[in-house]
């Protein structure tokens, strides 16, 4: 008896798991990160970014998060961050375009994350990381489970 209420409880939470993404759409803008399928929005979430939201990603230290067309490269689970997943920023573009601007190093460690561990995982201040992408650690998970390494991403102005 006792297995078949735990097989009734379990079912419904299985069947509610979020299908895997084959996109992420990133819009700087309205701070909002948008996972897709067959071009469908699954889930939007809301997003922080670091101090200098505005115009792409030129050297490391400017705290600005890329733009651009890259992919979701590795899932980091012992970060410093509730989970990390790595951007593959920079691109061969974004090294040429650095070089050309004579700026020798374009940064590079660019991650979605959760909270940093230790603090508040329901409150999130709109730019306090370093250039990367900051979800509510209960929308990481989320996340974590709906995207694969090879995601492609897109993050938008």
């Amino acid at each position: 008896m006792r297995f078949l209420l735990y097989l009734v409880l379990l079912v419904p939470c299985l069947s509610q798991a979020m299908p895997v993404a084959d996109m992420v759409v990133v819009h700087k803008s309205t701070y909002s990160l948008s996972l897709l399928k067959n071009g469908k929005v699954l889930k939007r979430f809301w997003i922080a970014l670091g101090p200098a939201p505005y115009g792409p990603k030129l050297e490391e230290g400017d705290q600005r998060t890329p733009e651009g067309r890259y992919y979701l490269d590795y899932k980091k689970p012992d970060s410093a961050f509730y989970k990390a997943i790595h951007i593959s920023y920079p691109s061969a573009a974004d090294m040429a375009r650095a070089k050309a601007k004579g700026i020798a190093n374009p940064g590079g460690r660019i991650m979605i994350h959760g909270q940093r561990n230790g603090f508040n995982p329901r409150v999130q201040p709109s730019n306090w990381t370093n250039g990367c992408i900051a979800l509510l650690n209960a929308d990481m998970d989320q996340l974590w489970q709906s995207v694969r390494p090879g995601t492609p991403i897109v993050i938008y102005p």
